[in-house]
């Protein structure tokens, strides 16, 4: 049975995608057969994944827009057991060209239904925004990770994506859950992170994971070499942290 988890938060710079490849990575190295895909016109999980979009026939809009079937659309990454549909620039005019269909926000669910036991787990890197490509994640998915920075103002907005997430369990997609929230761009050595690493805690109930991902430089260099951080710095606070995550992903279910 596939795991379909959307990662999403409206606020950027959090270290969404971030999160998805490297989360992706772990889980497929540690034998999971896995699929990221990139929903963000921005498209930084494909090339972080070292896709180069420019090379890219087609992508997540064809399954939105022409709902072209994900498993011909995927392609294999640096990592085994790691497969991605990447992103395009033409996916930034697909929320127009959707907002005319039927059942517009069940594009991505009726595609993901055809992999056919393809894939053990799915990550769908969202748009930081709550429009219709975020919410095609939303009704596709059966849960939803949070990243969360552990900064100031880092539940702002927070209340309005779960009410969303409320909304489309309600009205579209009953399975869905807060699969959990994780705190990113932790610095030890501030009294700041940890108040608000607190705050979080308290505020989400139980959802949040016990890792937490550190500040660290060589997490943001991996993307520019398109590779994850398992593959770039395996040795790194970053990736140990990673690992970590996908063990707690892995032991939730």
């Amino acid at each position: 049975m596939v795991r379909v988890t959307a990662c999403t938060n409206q606020k950027g710079g959090v270290g969404k995608t971030t999160t998805v490849i490297n989360l992706a990575a772990y889980l497929a190295l540690s034998g999971t057969r896995t699929l990221v895909i990139d929903l963000d016109p921005q498209g930084n999980a494909t090339s972080g994944l070292g896709v180069d979009r420019r090379t890219v026939d087609r992508s997540s809009y064809e399954a939105l827009v022409d709902r072209a079937p994900l498993s011909e659309l995927a392609v294999t990454t640096t990592v085994d057991r790691l497969d991605l549909v990447p992103s395009s620039t033409a996916l930034s005019g697909a929320e127009v060209e959707l907002v005319g269909i039927p059942a517009r926000e069940r594009r991505l669910a009726a595609s993901l239904a055809e992999l056919n036991g393809r894939y053990e787990r799915v990550l769908i890197d969202c748009p930081p925004s709550l429009g219709l490509l975020t919410l095609n994640a939303l009704t596709a998915a059966d849960g939803v990770l949070i990243p969360i920075q552990t900064e100031y103002y880092a539940l702002e907005g927070l209340s309005q994506l779960v009410n969303t997430i409320r909304r489309v369990r309600e009205g579209l997609n009953p399975r869905l859950e807060i699969e959990g929230v994780l705190l990113t761009m932790y610095d030890g050595r501030t009294k700041l992170s940890a108040q608000v690493a607190s705050e979080v805690r308290r505020h989400m109930n139980g959802t949040v994971y016990q890792t937490v991902v550190p500040r660290s430089v060589r997490l943001s260099e991996a993307p520019s070499h398109g590779l994850p951080i398992a593959l770039y710095d395996p040795a790194s606070r970053g990736a140990n942290a990673y690992r970590e995550l996908a063990g707690e992903v892995a032991a939730r279910g």
